[in-house]
């Protein structure tokens, strides 16, 4: 679905592309295995990048682990926040919105 909604939406430079799948799989991955599911997904376009907006029923604010190679996994949250201008939540009824916006690239890093 993201592939296709960056095509439609003519984004063509491969490294952002790569950039907003990671984020997608991160943020989407962290609500199965942590907020007790995904309740929505949606993707959005604008001047300063793409929008990745996830819903989920969880009650608790996505945690960053402290980086420990020793543990699998707990990186998907530093992985994001570097792709990204940073994580943000919205609580609403019946759960939260978690998303952060991947940049677009500037002219000389095309």
């Amino acid at each position: 679905m993201a592939r296709d909604f960056m095509a439609a939406a003519g984004y063509d430079d491969e490294r952002h592309r790569d950039a907003v799948l990671v984020v997608v799989s991160e943020l989407v991955t962290n609500a199965l295995r942590h907020a007790r599911g995904v309740t929505g997904l949606r993707l959005s376009h604008h001047d300063r990048g793409l929008t990745v907006s996830v819903h989920d029923a969880g009650t608790r604010p996505p945690r960053t682990l402290p980086l420990d190679p020793g543990r699998p996994g707990g990186f998907g949250l530093h992985l994001v926040r570097g792709l990204t201008e940073g994580v943000r939540v919205e609580w609403r009824p019946g759960g939260k919105n978690v998303w952060a916006t991947v940049p677009q690239p500037r002219a000389g890093e095309r």
